[in-house]
């Protein structure tokens, strides 16, 4: 492999980099930016995750089974008619992922044989099993995660929403959650390890010796979660990763027609959200859009979302990159994914979060606390009216929009993959023989 500069000007070999993750669209986007930017440092990379996403990846790509589009419908909350955070939604999350764990490492094991990987970064849903992989591997791992999963007392458990019940609650709540968990991989890590030939360990064992091995880079703006300072230091904030654009990829002209024919729009669209709920979520979105007096373009994502085609103030659309339609927009409304969340702000416009389940209500927080959103609007209390209310206050008040403007300033001066690129860069170092002297 040819030579190139490292991180810090020095002429270095990269090295054969393996990025795991498993999830939605905004699970995988993220990836693709930071696997360009390790490779275009000379590094080979490649992605292993889930079919679908294959068009997606301009990389090298190794398929993992499963697909989250057969688990997440059946997830509490994505109907509209009850909530999805709290302990009985995370643990009926946890029960419907089973399946989906259970055949995650092999697949892992058969991408790391196959690509040789020397290093592997593993997404949240993935690193358990990834750990065990690479330790029979014999070679380093990272987690590179999109959330801030591991217990602090500045925050509650974000997988069941974030709230926080004081310092010392949240402590222990965000242990819990870490406990919940543990079933939901014992089984799968037990068979795992007995496969690779790896000695039989206790999983909270496992887990304790693992997670401090090697670092967890997250990918998010410590401008939007500092850093708490009761992580260890295997715990790194590191700034966000930003999806690579599709090579020779162009807007369709519908859409740059439609932006160009009167004021910026609103977006609205609920990503992986409420799957095959389109239809009745169109309602309250198209009342809402024609009661605050706004233009709107509308996502489809997996709920199949379609609104106002008999209106020349609303275009229905498809799959769009963000970092070229969100800067063009009056405001976004989403379901405040850790992905979706990132790239409003990234743009500098306001937003109106709708949360559903699992980390999205504490994005949704977030967003109010930094000032760029009113208050959220859980998907279960959705309605034309509290819509409309809350997009004329993001479009009205320009504090909004100053406030996100402000934070996008301080995004643009962050790079979340030089960390990365300077810890390969000393993996390089420490596993290159130095030449004898004499």
């Amino acid at each position: 492999m040819p030579a190139r500069r490292g991180a810090r000007g020095a002429m270095m070999i990269g090295v054969r980099v393996l990025i795991v993750t498993s999830g939605s669209t905004g699970d995988v986007a993220p990836y693709t930016g930071l696997g360009e930017r390790l490779r275009a440092a000379g590094h080979d990379v490649t992605v292993a995750t889930h079919e679908p996403f294959r068009d997606q990846v301009a990389l090298a790509f190794v398929p993992l089974p499963g697909d989250l589009r057969e688990i997440l419908p059946r997830a509490r909350g994505q109907d509209g008619k009850g909530s999805g955070t709290g302990p009985r939604a995370l643990a009926r999350l946890l029960r419907i992922a089973r399946p989906l764990v259970a055949e995650l490492g092999d697949g892992i094991t058969a991408a790391v044989r196959q690509t040789r990987a020397e290093v592997v970064l593993l997404s949240t849903v993935v690193a358990p099993l990834g750990y065990q992989v690479a330790e029979a591997a014999g070679i380093p791992w990272a987690g590179v995660f999109p959330q801030p999963l591991f217990p602090t007392g500045d925050f509650g458990p974000v997988l069941a929403g974030g709230r926080s019940l004081g310092r010392t609650g949240n402590r222990w709540a965000g242990r819990l959650a870490v406990a919940a968990a543990r079933p939901l991989y014992h089984g799968p890590i037990r068979d795992l390890r007995a496969r690779l030939g790896l000695p039989r360990r206790s999983l909270r064992r496992l887990q304790r010796e693992q997670e401090h091995r090697w670092p967890t880079f997250h990918g998010f703006s410590p401008s939007v979660v500092p850093r708490p300072a009761d992580w260890p230091p295997s715990q790194e904030v590191v700034g966000y990763w930003w999806p690579a654009r599709t090579p020779g990829w162009s807007p369709p002209t519908e859409v740059t027609d439609f932006l160009a024919a009167g004021a910026p729009p609103v977006f609205i669209g609920f990503g992986s959200m409420a799957p095959g709920h389109g239809v009745r979520l169109a309602e309250p979105v198209l009342a809402a859009v024609r009661a605050a007096g706004v233009r709107a373009v509308v996502q489809a994502g997996w709920s199949g979302l379609r609104a106002g085609d008999d209106d020349p103030g609303v275009l229905s659309i498809g799959p769009l990159p963000h970092d070229w339609l969100f800067p063009r927009m009056a405001a976004v409304v989403h379901h405040a994914g850790a992905g979706t969340t990132a790239a409003g702000l990234r743009a500098g416009v306001p937003a109106v979060p709708v949360p559903v389940l699992a980390d999205q209500p504490f994005w949704a927080r977030r967003l109010h606390d930094l000032g760029v959103s009113p208050a959220p609007i859980p998907l279960s209390r959705l309605s034309a009216d509290r819509l409309a209310a809350a997009l004329t206050t993001v479009t009205a008040d320009r504090r909004y929009s100053e406030r996100a403007r402000v934070m996008a300033a301080r995004l643009a001066g962050e790079d979340g993959a030089a960390r990365i690129l300077s810890w390969l860069a000393d993996l390089h170092d420490r596993r290159t023989p130095r030449p004898a002297t004499h």
